[in-house]
C-alpha cells in the first residue's frame, strides 16, 4: 500500500497494516480491504457490505466521485510491428528536415495503405490551439482583477461576497466598450440609487409585519474608556434592516435618554407591529425595558438568549476543576498552532479538522476546542507517539513534553470527557438560538432538555448534577425566561403535540399571561378563550392527518399559517410569537465601521452622506446573510443540531476600510453648510 500517491488517505487512516484496516476520518467506521473500499464509502455508494459516510462533507464526497468515474490509464502495450515502423519512419523524417518520407506508394500487411499512420498526428497543444486565445483572455482578466485587489489591499474575502460573480457577469454581458462607473457616480448617484433599492426592499418586508410582526435589536458597544456606540435593527422573517447607529457616549447611563432613543424608533417601525425588543441586560438596559413595558404594555422585553447561555458557560468555568481542564485543553492547543510543523502534522492525523475555533465568544471557543481534543483523543495520542513526533526536533522542545504526559493522563481525560458531557447541552441551545433565525419556540424546551441531559450524564447523582443545575436555573430566571418563552413553547406543534410532552404548569400559565398582554381587548380574549380547546385536543384542521405530518416537517410559524385558520386569533398569536428570533449576536456588527463614523467632526452633508454609505453597507451584508443560512425557517431537531458546523455568529464581518478623501468637494450643496454635528 502506498499511501503517498492516492489523494483518499487525506480523509482515511491506516488502522492495521495486516489486514489493511483503514478508518474513516468523518464517522470513524473501519473497513478491511485498503482504500479502494474506503472510496466507496466516502462517495456514499452501496456496495457489497460497505455502509455509506453519513458524515463526509459534500466537497470530500464529490473529490471521491470524480476519482471513482476517472477511466483508469492502460498500461502500455507492445506496440505491433507496423506501428513501429511507422515511428521508425517519423523519426527519420524528423530528422530529416520534418517532411514524411515518401510511402504514399507503399502498402501494409493486406497490401491497402493505411491513411491513419501517413497523416501526421496533432499533438496535445495542437489540440487546444484553438481554445488557447479564449484561454487566454480568461487569464488577463483573472490577472487583472488580482491586481485590483492587491493595489487596493482589497481584503480576498471579498470573492466570497454573493455580489462578486454578479458583477462580472453584468460586465460581460455588456460587451466591449463598456466603461466602469467613475468616483463621480460611485459616491453620489449610484450611491443613492442603490440606498433608494434597499428602501423599496424594506418597504416589501414591511408589509409582512402586520403578520408575522418584528422585533427591535438593540445592540451596544463600548471601547472600554469613554466612547459607546448603539445599534438599531429590526428583524422578522423576511430578514433583517439595519435602521442607525448612534454615539451615546454622553449618556450611556441615563436610562431616561436611551428609552427616548428606542421609542423613537417604535414610532419609526410601528408599534402595532413590534412583539418584542431584545437589548442588553445590563441594569441600565434592564431600567429601559422597564420604561418601555409602562409606555407599551403588549410589547414584550427580552435580554439577548446568546448572552446569558454565555453566561451559564461562564459559571461552570469559575469552577476550579472546570477551570484547570480547559486551561490545560488551551494549553494543548496553544502548543500545537504555535508551531507549522506541529500544526500540518495534527491535521494528517486528525484528516483536516480543527482544535480551535477562534471567531466565538472566549467561553465558547474553550468548550468547544476541549470537545474537539476529545473527539480526536485516539489521533491525537498516535499523533505523539509515532515515529515521526518522536524523531522530530519539536519533540525534544522544553514544552512538548508536559503536553504530551496531558495527553496520556488519565485524570486530564476523565475530567475532559466529564466537562464535555455537561457543556455540550448548553452548547446545542446556543447553537440553536445563535442565529438570524425564529428559534422563540425552543428556548424554554432547550433549557429543560440541557437540564435532563445533564442529569442523565450523571446517572442521577443529584450531588454531581444539582449544583450545574443551579448554574443554569439562576441565569434563567434571572435573566432569561419570560412568558414570551413560555408561551412559544406552548404553542410549538412539535413541543406540545410529543408523546413525550408532560403537563407544565409554568408553561401555561406563562402562555395565559403572554396572551392576555397581547390582547388587551375584551372581545378578542373571549375569542381566544373559545379556541384554546380546539389546540388543546386537535381538533377540527388542527388535528387532520396533513396537520399531524407538519407538526415535525414544518417550522412552527409556518404550521400555524398552514392550519390555524379555524381559529384565528390564536393562529395570530402564534404566528407573531413563533416567528420572533431569541438573540442578536449572529449580526456580528464590526463595530470598527461605526467607531469610524461616529469618531470625527463633520459638517452635516458629509456626516449624511458617510451615514448613507454605512446604511448600505449593513444592509447589503444583512442580506448576503439572510440568502446564506441554510434552513432559516426549519423546524429544529436536537438531537440533530451539529456543534461543530459554522456558526452564523463565525462569519466574516467585513469593515469599510474608508478614507476621507472621498467626501472631498461633494458634488453638493456642502459649501453652504458649514455647522459641525
Amino acid at each position: 500500500m502506498v499511501r503517498g500517491r492516492d489523494p483518499c488517505w487525506e480523509h482515511c487512516v491506516l488502522v492495521d497494516a495486516t489486514r489493511q484496516k483503514v478508518r474513516c476520518n468523518y464517522c470513524h467506521r473501519e473497513f478491511s480491504g485498503g482504500v479502494y473500499r474506503m472510496k466507496f464509502h466516502l462517495a456514499q455508494i452501496k456496495n457489497k457490505d460497505i455502509i455509506p459516510c453519513t458524515e463526509v462533507p459534500v466537497d470530500v464526497r464529490e473529490m471521491i466521485h470524480g476519482i471513482l468515474n476517472t477511466p483508469k490509464k492502460q498500461k502500455a502495450s507492445k506496440k505491433p510491428k507496423m506501428d513501429q515502423e511507422q515511428n521508425d519512419q517519423q523519426n527519420s523524417s524528423s530528422a530529416s528536415g520534418g517532411f514524411p518520407a515518401n510511402n504514399a506508394g507503399s502498402s501494409g500487411q493486406q497490401g491497402s495503405t493505411c491513411p491513419s499512420l501517413l497523416l501526421p498526428h496533432q499533438s496535445p497543444s495542437n489540440q487546444h490551439a484553438v481554445d488557447d486565445p479564449l484561454k487566454q483572455k480568461h487569464d488577463d482578466a483573472d490577472k487583472k482583477i488580482a491586481v485590483f485587489f492587491f493595489h487596493n489591499a482589497i481584503p480576498f474575502s471579498a470573492s466570497n461576497s454573493i455580489h462578486y460573480q454578479a458583477m462580472v457577469t453584468a460586465i460581460a454581458e455588456c460587451g466591449i466598450g463598456y466603461k466602469a462607473p467613475a468616483f463621480e457616480q460611485l459616491r453620489s448617484t449610484l450611491l443613492d440609487k442603490v440606498k433608494g433599492e434597499i428602501y423599496d426592499t424594506h418597504k416589501r418586508v414591511r408589509d409582512d409585519w402586520q403578520e408575522t410582526g418584528c422585533t427591535i435589536l438593540s445592540d451596544s458597544w463600548s471601547d472600554g474608556r469613554s466612547k459607546s456606540i448603539l445599534v438599531f435593527s429590526v428583524t422578522s422573517p423576511k430578514g433583517t434592516q439595519f435602521l442607525r447607529s448612534l454615539d451615546v457616549s454622553s449618556h450611556v447611563d441615563d436610562a431616561y435618554y436611551l428609552f427616548e432613543l428606542l421609542d423613537s424608533v417604535i414610532l419609526e417601525v410601528g408599534a402595532e407591529n413590534v412583539v418584542q425588543v431584545i437589548t442588553d441586560s445590563i441594569a441600565t438596559y434592564a431600567c429601559v425595558g422597564g420604561l418601555l413595558l409602562k409606555k407599551y404594555p403588549s410589547i414584550f422585553w427580552s435580554p439577548c438568549a446568546s448572552y446569558c447561555i454565555e453566561k451559564m458557560l461562564e459559571d461552570i468555568n469559575k469552577q476550579e476543576w472546570v477551570r484547570t481542564v480547559l486551561t490545560e485543553a488551551g494549553s494543548i492547543v496553544h502548543f500545537i498552532y504555535s508551531h507549522a510543523w506541529v500544526l500540518n502534522m495534527m491535521r494528517k492525523f486528525t484528516g483536516g479538522r480543527e482544535l480551535m475555533r477562534p471567531k466565538l465568544n472566549r467561553f465558547v471557543t474553550h468548550f468547544l476546542s476541549l470537545r474537539s481534543i476529545v473527539i480526536q483523543e485516539d489521533n491525537l495520542k498516535h499523533m505523539f507517539s509515532h515515529a515521526d513526533w518522536l524523531s522530530s526536533i519539536h519533540s525534544r522542545r522544553p514544552d512538548a513534553q508536559p503536553i504530551r504526559s496531558l495527553l496520556f493522563s488519565e485524570r486530564f481525560w476523565r475530567s475532559a470527557h466529564e466537562i464535555v458531557g455537561v457543556s455540550e447541552p448548553l452548547i446545542k441551545l446556543l447553537r440553536v438560538v445563535d442565529g438570524d433565525m425564529p428559534a422563540m419556540g425552543y428556548v424554554y424546551e432547550g433549557v429543560e432538555r440541557a437540564k435532563l441531559a445533564i442529569k442523565m450524564f450523571y446517572k442521577g447523582c443529584e450531588e454531581k448534577y444539582l449544583p450545574v443545575w443551579e448554574i443554569i436555573e439562576r441565569r434563567w430566571n434571572m435573566q432569561l425566561h419570560s412568558h414570551l418563552h413560555a408561551a412559544a413553547s406552548f404553542l410549538n406543534p412539535s413541543i406540545f403535540y410529543n408523546p413525550n410532552f408532560k403537563f407544565d404548569a409554568t408553561m401555561r400559565n406563562g402562555f395565559h399571561a403572554a396572551m392576555w398582554k397581547m390582547f388587551p381587548g375584551e372581545r378578542d380574549r373571549i375569542e381566544l378563550t373559545k379556541e384554546q380547546p380546539l389546540y388543546l385536543n386537535a381538533q377540527g384542521a388542527l388535528g387532520s392527518e396533513f396537520a399531524i405530518m407538519g407538526r415535525t416537517l414544518n417550522a412552527p410559524g409556518d404550521w400555524w399559517a398552514a392550519y390555524g385558520y379555524e381559529v384565528p386569533m390564536l393562529q395570530r398569536a402564534a404566528m407573531r410569537i413563533l416567528s420572533q428570533p431569541c438573540s442578536s449576536y449572529w449580526c456580528k456588527w464590526n463595530w470598527n465601521t461605526f467607531d469610524y463614523l461616529h469618531s470625527k467632526k463633520r459638517n452635516k452633508v458629509e456626516l449624511e452622506k458617510l451615514s448613507d454609505l454605512v446604511f448600505v453597507h449593513c444592509n447589503l451584508r444583512l442580506q448576503a446573510v439572510s440568502q446564506n443560512i441554510d434552513k432559516r425557517n426549519k423546524p429544529v431537531n436536537f438531537d440533530e443540531v451539529d456543534v461543530c458546523s459554522e456558526w452564523p455568529t463565525e462569519s466574516e464581518s467585513s469593515s469599510l476600510m474608508l478614507d476621507d478623501t472621498w467626501l472631498d468637494n461633494l458634488p453638493f450643496e456642502c459649501k453652504v453648510s458649514q455647522s459641525y454635528e
